[in-house]
C-alpha cells in the first residue's frame, strides 16, 4: 500500500470509513463551487468517485490519496495525481489536485499534501511534468500552485461547462523539493 507521511499528514489509499467524511466535504457548496459545474455530490456520487479514484491507482499506478490528519485521524480530503480526462487538450499530462474540507482551509494542509504529491510524482513515479488546472478566480488554489512552483501556462475553457480555466505546470526535472 502506498503511503506518504508528512509532518502533519498521512496520505494513503482509501478505506471504507472514508466515505461519510468525504461525502460531507463534497456536500459543502463552498468546497464544490470551483469543481466541475459547482454542484455538490451526494453519498452515492462520492462512493462512485472514490471507486474511480481507486481504479485509477490500479490502472495508472497513481491516484488521489486520502489525506488524514496525523494528530486526530480525521479525513481532511484528498490530494494526488490523476489524468485530466475532462480536459482532452491537456492529455496525456498528469494533473495534481487537492480538495479539503472547509474546516481544514488556511492551515497549510493543502500545500503540505501537494508538496508530498509532487515529490511522489518525481521520485516514485518518474514523471517529468505535472499540471494543475483550476477555475479562473480560485485564488486559494492559485496560491498553493505558486508555493509549489507551478507556473501559469495558459487559459482555456472547460469543454463541458464553458467557464474559464487556467493551466499551470511544473517541469519536475527542475523541481527542487
Amino acid at each position: 500500500m502506498t503511503e506518504i507521511h508528512t509532518p502533519r499528514l498521512l496520505l494513503r489509499r482509501w478505506h471504507d470509513d472514508d466515505l461519510a467524511p468525504m461525502a460531507d466535504i463534497n456536500a459543502d457548496p463552498l468546497v464544490m463551487r470551483w469543481v466541475g459545474d459547482g454542484s455538490v455530490l451526494d453519498l452515492d456520487q462520492t462512493a462512485e468517485a472514490i471507486e474511480r479514484w481507486e481504479e485509477e491507482w490500479d490502472d495508472e499506478g497513481f491516484g488521489l490519496f486520502a489525506v488524514e490528519l496525523l494528530a486526530s485521524g480525521e479525513l481532511a480530503g484528498f490530494a494526488g495525481l490523476s489524468l485530466p480526462e475532462y480536459l482532452p487538450e491537456a492529455m496525456p499530462d498528469v494533473e495534481i489536485s487537492w480538495r479539503l474540507g472547509r474546516q481544514f482551509w488556511g492551515q497549510g494542509y493543502a500545500s503540505e499534501a501537494a508538496q508530498a504529491v509532487l515529490e511522489f510524482a518525481l521520485q516514485d513515479r518518474g514523471l517529468e511534468r505535472v499540471i494543475a488546472v483550476d477555475r479562473l478566480g480560485n485564488e486559494a488554489s492559485e496560491n498553493v500552485m505558486r508555493k509549489l512552483g507551478l507556473a501559469f501556462e495558459r487559459e482555456t475553457a472547460h469543454p463541458e461547462y464553458g467557464h474559464a480555466l487556467t493551466v499551470h505546470s511544473i517541469d519536475l526535472t527542475e523541481y527542487q523539493a
